[in-house]
């Protein structure tokens, strides 16, 4: 190669001798692209899952076709090399555009192919893109054998594409909304395997006809060059709503501690109840039906009855092995053992190395989690799955009110990809469903807590008082949740376990998840890392 070539190569604009549809055949661009381009494109993205890691080097796992007669763009799988000896793998498709206006701000690499000049784009900024998926799905086939499998479903009603926007601004995923009423969530973070949620929002929507999810409209999967299936995107009806449960919850709590002035109520005389206690909205004293409101716990129990539908429905397959229910055994017993003790003992090193971020509150129970670090780690050791008569399903995996779209006065669950920490094969183990409801119940905690943290200065009430009548309406929330939920599961005979066995259960899972939760906030806002602490030190020191 002559150095003058290689000067064209070692600076943009790129060019390459190659018409574009025959373009990543080319190994001088791929190389390229990948080692110059793509390692610092990709880590600037939103969607980009490997921050706090170092990456080594980018590869190219495969390519292919996203077409529509002479309509090409690529789809990309990459595989992303950190120095600490790990990978991950992320979706991108890749257009060419020659419009000197065009995606100024999302150009991947100026480049010239034959005689035209241009950009690579990430092609879901391109409309043309966008209309062709959607096209795709809607003239799907049935039995599609191809490499790239488009499918839909026999509900998919749509006729002709009219528009397309971005839903907003997403963490792992990229949306588009599609005609005001479908939704096309791309995968950005890929698995050598389905997707949970394509897997578990299918399931339920066709197999079980469950109506309280956006139903299942299409979806597309690649199969790769190892014969597994890979999804990358899952189209859904895009539910009208009023926004999430989290932020219907703040709403409503701010109302409730601004009702402790309002109301005149002294904290001290507020009635208490036991944890875990079911109950029906008769059994919640008058005295806080006056300071809460009878509508907090009406939502509560249409939320618990809709959790609950979505176990039964995930219990009571039998025909298909990736849902059948099961019981527990001691290969399950090792898994999560293992699982939770490598989690806990992380978690332990970040608050070890964190303390000098913690102050007040957070530090006290910081330095009391860790004076406790043995009594915590002996409940995670203090399972016996011999003990346990109740069944195991598949189950939502990462189930908090962040999940929960509000529709008037009911709800709709979303996004069954599962914990972003665990691993694909993880993600779909079958756990008890009291885990799911152990996720919500950790979510109330986090409302309240949230809501004094973010608003305590405008209720004329020591902390003290505000924590203690915290903990009260989180008792309360709590029983009538499970008065409906436990209700509503057992007239199915779903075996979630005697009274014993889902108290063990729900204080197993709550501390498994404030301890997850313990690592995000350490991380990313030590200031809320009273909350996960709290709510451990809460499980720790109850002795009901």
């Amino acid at each position: 190669m002559t150095k003058k070539k290689k000067e064209s190569l070692a600076r943009p604009p790129y060019h390459f001798d190659t018409i574009w549809e025959e373009l990543m055949g080319n190994d001088k661009f791929v190389k390229v692209f990948l080692s110059d381009v793509l390692e610092n494109y990709v880590v600037q993205q939103r969607w980009y899952g490997g921050k706090a890691s170092k990456l080594k080097y980018l590869e190219l796992q495969e390519y292919f076709r996203i077409q529509q007669n002479e309509e090409v763009y690529y789809g990309l799988l990459l595989q992303v090399n950190f120095e600490e000896a790990f990978y991950q793998h992320y979706f991108l498709p890749i257009a060419f555009v020659s419009d000197e206006s065009f995606a100024e701000k999302d150009r991947i690499l100026p480049i010239k192919i034959k005689d035209q000049e241009g950009y690579i784009i990430d092609a879901l900024n391109l409309e043309a893109f966008r209309k062709l998926v959607f096209e795709r799905i809607m003239t799907a086939v049935p039995n599609d054998t191809t490499k790239v499998r488009y499918h839909k479903s026999a509900s998919f009603s749509e006729t002709e594409y009219v528009s397309s926007r971005f839903m907003g601004l997403e963490q792992s995923n990229t949306s588009v909304i599609i005609n005001d009423r479908l939704v096309i969530k791309f995968f950005r973070r890929i698995y050598s395997d389905k997707n949970p949620d394509y897997e578990m929002t299918r399931f339920l929507s066709e197999e079980k006809e469950y109506r309280n999810i956006p139903a299942y409209k299409g979806s597309i999967n690649v199969i790769d060059s190892d014969n597994v299936n890979i999804t990358i995107a899952l189209m859904q009806e895009l539910v009208p709503n009023q926004g999430d449960a989290w932020e219907y919850m703040l709403g409503e709590l701010h109302k409730i501690f601004c009702n402790l002035e309002y109301k005149r109520i002294q904290v001290k005389n507020l009635p208490e109840t036991s944890m875990f206690k079911n109950l029906g909205i008769n059994d919640v004293p008058p005295q806080i039906i006056d300071w809460a409101g009878l509508n907090i716990f009406l939502k509560i129990q249409k939320l618990a009855q809709r959790t609950a539908e979505m176990h039964i429905a995930l219990g009571s397959e039998f025909g298909d092995t990736a849902f059948h229910p099961t019981h527990f055994n001691g290969d399950y017993e090792v898994w999560l053992k293992n699982r939770l003790l490598y989690q806990f003992q992380n978690r332990l090193n970040i608050v070890e190395n964190n303390m000098h971020r913690l102050e007040g509150l957070s530090l006290e129970l910081a330095q009391e989690f860790l004076e406790r670090k043995n009594e915590i780690r002996k409940r995670f050791v203090n399972f016996d799955w011999t003990k346990l008569k109740g069944e195991r399903i598949r189950i939502h995996g990462d189930y908090h009110l962040g999940q929960v779209l509000v529709q008037e006065d009911d709800f709709y669950l979303l996004d069954f990809e599962g914990e972003p920490e665990s691993t694909i094969r993880d993600r779909k183990v079958k756990q008890p469903p009291l885990k799911d409801v152990a996720g919500i119940f950790r979510s109330f905690h986090y409302a309240i807590y949230a809501t004094i943290f973010g608003k305590g200065e405008e209720y004329p009430y020591s902390r003290e008082d505000l924590y203690k009548a915290g903990e009260i309406l989180y008792r309360y929330f709590i029983g009538v949740f499970l008065g409906s939920y436990v209700g509503l599961i057992q007239e199915h005979n779903l075996n979630i376990g005697y009274v014993q066995e889902r108290i063990f259960l729900l204080k197993y899972c709550m501390l498994e998840k404030a301890v997850y939760e313990l690592g995000y906030e350490m991380n990313s806002r030590p200031q809320w890392a009273v909350i996960p602490l709290e709510g451990i030190m809460g499980i720790i020191n109850d002795t009901n």
